[in-house]
């Protein structure tokens, strides 16, 4: 009998550790109608976003593939571990934010 690799859950990483890192990604996505002050635009909400979405744009802000000056400064120094312990935290909390 051969066994397969179970499928990769939809969460993954640690959603407690998660919100410890992303303490200072909450000032900005986590206000409802926040907006940029330059150049204007909406600042999207990300709890209760899809985690395969949040995971590959994280990593292509860290890698420079995906332009926002703030957003690869801060992507810059996670690790792969801190990127899905993050995206948890904000898969955890619903688009509401609880």
């Amino acid at each position: 009998m051969i066994a397969l690799a179970p499928l990769a859950s939809s969460a993954q990483g640690d959603p407690e550790r998660g919100k410890v890192i992303a303490y200072t990604c909450t000032g900005c996505h986590g206000i409802p109608f926040y907006k940029n002050v330059y150049p204007t635009y909406s600042v999207p909400k990300l709890g209760g976003q899809n985690q395969e979405y949040l995971v590959s744009a994280l990593k292509a802000y860290r890698e420079g593939t995906r332009r926002h000056a703030t957003m690869q400064a801060q992507a810059a120094t996670l690790s792969d571990q801190d990127i899905l312990d993050v995206t948890a935290y904000f898969v955890s909390i619903g688009e509401n934010g609880s």
